[in-house]
């Protein structure tokens, strides 16, 4: 007997999705105390790349996750995690402690924020299991074979120096085979520089397809005299449409291998009431999303929520509004639902929110 996913049996796209990065442990204070004032924590997995997997598996796309994590009862528990949305684990190396000395999950602890008390994560990854495996002997493309769309985010080549070279190897094959590549910048503060994210991300350009964001990347006016400074220089964290498309069209002129170019804009009233909104720029054009005004539940994974509804709608040919509107209408979703991953597995219900139906299903 042929077996198969049942969840995918309606599934009308011919992208087979895969992404390489970390998965860890995130630990949560319950009711949205402070880690100093705990007793305990809520348990969960969450990371970048995961949560990308995660929810594009959950809305019935083939999706395929790639990481390492040790042989241990915590990292079988994060592939029993993912295999229970869906995400196929097949690759996922499970490493002996040769392989990965200090054999450990990586890990990070969330302080949820409310009202004016922002959100705090604090990060226990250095050494984990993810960066001390020796990548060099992967067969990269054996590994991609038989796919058709690879996702990978600046989060990962700023683990190790080892892992920039996956990053970059990776993208190198991936459009050998004539994959879809898409690339979130992704920066984190606590993990590398400013200068060392868009000196490192700025080298991933020329192979991408379809770019979340527009930092951390050099795009600098002048490139034959840097002082003249970058095109994004004094661009305000809320553009406006004008602004956003100057950027837009400057990405496309120095990188025309760029066909989609997304990015999320966050207005914060307070640490529990956000807006979003996104501006795309895809078929020659640059488009304007609805705003969307919400409570926050959790707020991370919200990014990651974006990129997967952009990949989702694209995969499934949606027009260029219907586009940037299911992206940041996922995104919105995602802050209403516990946990890293946008785990939503109706597609309707996205789509309702998109055109901003709030009504009751039944």
């Amino acid at each position: 007997m042929e077996h198969m996913n049942p969840l995918l049996k309606d599934n009308n796209s011919e992208h087979r999705f895969i992404t390489i990065g970390e998965i860890m442990l995130r630990l949560t204070p319950p009711n949205y105390e402070k880690i100093r004032m705990t007793s305990t924590f809520e348990a969960s997995y969450g990371g970048s790349e995961a949560n990308i997997a995660l929810a594009l598996a959950n809305l019935g796309v083939d999706s395929t996750f790639f990481t390492v994590v040790p042989n241990n009862s915590l990292g079988k528990s994060a592939v029993r995690m993912l295999r229970s949305n869906d995400v196929h684990c097949t690759p996922v190396i499970l490493s002996t402690p040769e392989q990965t000395p200090t054999h450990r999950l990586g890990s990070y602890y969330l302080e949820t924020g409310y009202g004016i008390r922002p959100s705090k994560v604090i990060y226990d990854r250095k050494h984990s299991a993810f960066t001390e495996f020796d990548y060099s002997a992967l067969d990269l493309r054996e590994l991609l074979d038989g796919f058709t769309w690879l996702h990978l985010s600046g989060i990962t080549p700023a683990l190790s120096e080892g892992l920039r070279k996956l990053i970059l190897d990776s993208m190198a094959i991936a459009r050998d085979m004539d994959m879809t590549i898409s690339f979130d910048g992704n920066f984190r503060s606590t993990l590398w520089s400013w200068e060392e994210a868009r000196d490192f991300c700025t080298q991933c350009l020329p192979y991408i397809d379809v770019l979340m964001g527009i930092e951390p990347y050099h795009l600098w006016k002048d490139e034959e005299n840097h002082s003249k400074g970058d095109v994004k220089d004094g661009v305000p964290l809320q553009p406006g449409y004008e602004q956003q498309d100057a950027v837009f069209q400057a990405f496309i002129e120095r990188y025309p291998n760029l066909k989609c170019i997304g990015r999320h804009v966050r207005y914060a009233h307070s640490g529990s009431e956000n807006s979003l909104k996104a501006y795309m720029w895809y078929e020659g054009h640059t488009f304007e999303s609805k705003l969307f005004t919400f409570n926050i539940l959790d707020r991370v994974g919200g990014g990651d929520a974006f990129a997967s509804g952009l990949i989702y709608a694209m995969m499934h040919g949606y027009k260029p509004m219907d586009i940037v509107n299911f992206a940041v209408a996922s995104s919105v979703i995602k802050h209403t639902i516990r946990g890293d991953a946008n785990i939503t597995d109706d597609v309707s219900a996205i789509q309702n929110l998109m055109n901003m139906n709030y009504d009751i299903k039944r």
